[in-house]
C-alpha cells in the first residue's frame, strides 16, 4: 500500500471535510454550504461511499487531498503531509533509500514548539509590563492575544531551555527548532525580554517565532526571527495566513503588510485578509502560495525609498506567477497600525484605492524626477525599463513602453533599443520571439516534454498529469505521436507491452531508458511531484510562444480587434495559473 492509500484507509472524507464545512446527512451523502462561494442554499456534496466531494456552486470537486489543496492553498505534497499527520502516517516509510531517511522526528519538534508557545503565553500573563505593552500600547484585546497566541520571553538566560528540558525534550531538538543556541558548551535561550509572536504554517501549526524587544535598545535589533529550521523556511511562510485565508478567498484579494503587528491590528479592526512576509523580502514561493487563494495581491509597504525599491523588486515576481499586483498608498506616510488606530475606515479606503504596481511606480518617478532634463529622462528610462524588462507578458511590455514614451517624451524606438528590442513590429520583444529563440530555450522546452512523456510511459501513476497537455504543446513530431499513443492506450504497461508502441518503438525505448537513468530509484510520491512540475513547465513554454504570436497580432491589429486579442492573452494566463494550482 502506498502513502496516499494508507492515508485514505485511515481517514474518512466526511470527517476531513467537516472540519471546514458544517455537513448534514442527505440520504447516502452529506450536504453543506460551499466554503468557496457565498451561497445560501447548500450545494456542496460529500459522498462517503465514493470518498469524493463536489461543489456545484463553483464546479470544483475531487478527493480528500484536492479538498485540502483547495481549502488550505497547498500543493499535493503539502496536502499529503497535512493529512498524513492527521492520520498518523509516517511518510518516511514510503520513501526509497535514494532520498535518504531523515533521522529527525518532526512530530516531536512540533510538540516542542507548541510547548514553547504555551510557556511564553503563561509568561506574558504573569508579567505586568509585557501585558501593558500588548494591551495598552498596542491596544490588543484579550481575544486577539489568544487568537494570535502572543507571549513573552523572560529575561533569564535559561528560562525556556530549562522548562523544555524538564519536559523531556533533547538539547539537539531545542537547537533544531531555533529557540536555543549553544555557547561554550552550554545551551541558552535564543529570545529574552521580548514579545513573542508565533509563526504558523497554513494549517495553524506553530513552526517558529518573531520576537520584538519590549523596550527598544540601540545595542539590539528591534525584531529577530527564528532562523531556518526543519520546520520553518522563511521564503515560503506568510505570517497570519492560517487566519486570513478564508477572508482572502471571500474578498477576492490579499494584503501584504510589512510587520506582523500590523497584521494583528488589521485583523482586530475587522480587515482579516492581511498577512505579512515573515521578516523577509517578498519571494516567488510566497506569491505562488497566495495565488492559490486569489491572484489579486495588494502591498502595504512603507512609502519611503526602501518601499519603492521593494515594489520594484516585487513586480517581476508577480508577473512570473500571474499575480495582479497593486500598491496601497497610506495617507500621511503612516504604517497600517498607525492608520488603524486613527480610523479603520481610512485603512479600508486605502486598500480599496490600491493602484496597479507598474502604474504606481511610474507615477512615483514621474513626480520625483525632472523629465524635461536629459538627466531626468535617463534616470526615468533606467528605472522603468528595468521594471518593464521584468514583465513576462510581451503585450504588457509593449503597453508600458508606449506609456513611458508618452510620459517622458522619449522616442519609443530609443526605449526599445535601450531595452534590447528592435523597433519594427515583427521584431518587437525579441528576447522571447520564436524566430530568435536561443538553442537553450528550445532545448529546455524539448527536455521538459521528453521527461514528462518518459514518466507517463514508465509510471502509470503519473499518466494523469498529461490531462492538460495538448498536441500543440509538444516540441517535436515524435513527442506528439507518443502523446497520442498514450491517450489511445491509457492502460499501457511498458514492461510487457513494448510491441504496442509500433512506429514509436525506438523513441519509446529511448524514453524508457531515460526513465531508468533518471527516476528508477525514485518513489511514487516524488515521481508525481516531478510530473506535476514538468506539466507546468510544458504549459508555460506553450503560453510564452502563444503570447509572442499575439503580441505581433496586437501590433498590427486595428483598435476594434485589440480587446479580443487581449482576451486571448488573459485566457492563456488562466490556463497557466490553473495548471500551476493543480
Amino acid at each position: 500500500m502506498d502513502a496516499v492509500s494508507e492515508v485514505k484507509s485511515r481517514l474518512n472524507i466526511e470527517d476531513v471535510v467537516s472540519e471546514y464545512v458544517s455537513l448534514k446527512r442527505a440520504g447516502k451523502n452529506f450536504k453543506g454550504l460551499s466554503p468557496f462561494t457565498n451561497e445560501k442554499t447548500p450545494s456542496f456534496v460529500v459522498s462517503p461511499e465514493k470518498q469524493i466531494w463536489h461543489d456545484f456552486s463553483s464546479g470544483r470537486g475531487g478527493d480528500m487531498f484536492t479538498f485540502i489543496q483547495e481549502s488550505e492553498g497547498l500543493d499535493f505534497k503539502g496536502s499529503l503531509e497535512l493529512l498524513a499527520r492527521k492520520a498518523g502516517v509516517d511518510l518516511e516509510k514510503y520513501r526509497t533509500s535514494s532520498f535518504g531517511s531523515s533521522k529527525i522526528d518532526k512530530s516531536r519538534l512540533y510538540k516542542a514548539i507548541d510547548s514553547a508557545v504555551n510557556f511564553y503565553q503563561k509568561q506574558l500573563i504573569s508579567n505586568q509590563k509585557a501585558m501593558d505593552y500588548v494591551a495598552k500600547k498596542r491596544k490588543f484585546s484579550r481575544q486577539t492575544i489568544l487568537d494570535f497566541r502572543l507571549g513573552y520571553s523572560p529575561d533569564g538566560s535559561r528560562a525556556l531551555t530549562g522548562y523544555l528540558l524538564k519536559k523531556g525534550y533533547k538539547e539537539s531538538e531545542l537547537k533544531l527548532i531555533g529557540v536555543a543556541n549553544e555557547r561554550s558548551g552550554q545551551l541558552f535561550d535564543m529570545f529574552r525580554s521580548r514579545i513573542m509572536v508565533p509563526l504558523c504554517d497554513q494549517s495553524g501549526q506553530a513552526i517558529g517565532f518573531t520576537a520584538r524587544l519590549l523596550e527598544d535598545r540601540k545595542d539590539s535589533p528591534k525584531y529577530i526571527n527564528t532562523p531556518s529550521t526543519p520546520l520553518y523556511d522563511k521564503s515560503r511562510q506568510l505570517y497570519g495566513l492560517h487566519l486570513a485565508k478564508e477572508s482572502i478567498r471571500k474578498s477576492g484579494y490579499s494584503i501584504i503588510a510589512e510587520g506582523n503587528l500590523d497584521v494583528i491590528s488589521s485583523h482586530q479592526a475587522g480587515v482579516k485578509n492581511v498577512i505579512a512576509s515573515a521578516g523577509t523580502a517578498l519571494t516567488e514561493q510566497q506569491l505562488k502560495i497566495l495565488s492559490r487563494f486569489s491572484d489579486d495581491v495588494r502591498l502595504s509597504f512603507d512609502q519611503d525609498r526602501a518601499g519603492l525599491e521593494a515594489a520594484e523588486r516585487s513586480i517581476p515576481l508577480a508577473s512570473k506567477t500571474s499575480i495582479n499586483l497593486k500598491i496601497i498608498t497610506l495617507p500621511g506616510g503612516k504604517d497600517p497600525d498607525e492608520l488603524i488606530q486613527k480610523s479603520p475606515e481610512l485603512w479600508q479606503k486605502a486598500i480599496d484605492d490600491a493602484e496597479y504596481a507598474v502604474d504606481w511606480v511610474i507615477e512615483r518617478y514621474r513626480k520625483s524626477l525632472d523629465l524635461s532634463s536629459a538627466e531626468g529622462k535617463k534616470r526615468f528610462s533606467d528605472v522603468m525599463l528595468g521594471v518593464i524588462r521584468g514583465l513576462s507578458d510581451p503585450v504588457e511590455q509593449d503597453h508600458y513602453i508606449k506609456l513611458c514614451s508618452e510620459i517622458s517624451g522619449i522616442d519609443q524606438n530609443a526605449l526599445r533599443e535601450k531595452i534590447g528590442q528592435k523597433s519594427e513590429p515583427a521584431q518587437r520583444l525579441k528576447h522571447i520571439s520564436p524566430a530568435d529563440q536561443s538553442p537553450p530555450y528550445i532545448k529546455e522546452q524539448k527536455r521538459a516534454a521528453d521527461r514528462l512523456l518518459c514518466l507517463a510511459l514508465a509510471s502509470p501513476d503519473t499518466r494523469n498529469y498529461l490531462d492538460a497537455i495538448t498536441d500543440e504543446m509538444m516540441a517535436t513530431d515524435t513527442q506528439k505521436s507518443l502523446l497520442k499513443f498514450l491517450a489511445a492506450n491509457p492502460k499501457f504497461d511498458s514492461a510487457s507491452q513494448l510491441d504496442e508502441l509500433k512506429d514509436n518503438l525506438n523513441d519509446g525505448k529511448v524514453l524508457l531508458l531515460q526513465f531508468e537513468e533518471l527516476y528508477s530509484t525514485v518513489d511514487t510520491l516524488e515521481l508525481q511531484y516531478e510530473a506535476s512540475r514538468l506539466r507546468a513547465k510544458v504549459v508555460e513554454y506553450y503560453v510564452k510562444q502563444q503570447k509572442t504570436k499575439l503580441s505581433k497580432k496586437l501590433a498590427e491589429a486595428p483598435d476594434s480587434d485589440q480587446e479580443k486579442i487581449l482576451s486571448e492573452v488573459r485566457s492563456l494566463d488562466q490556463l497557466l495559473k490553473k495548471v500551476k494550482d493543480k
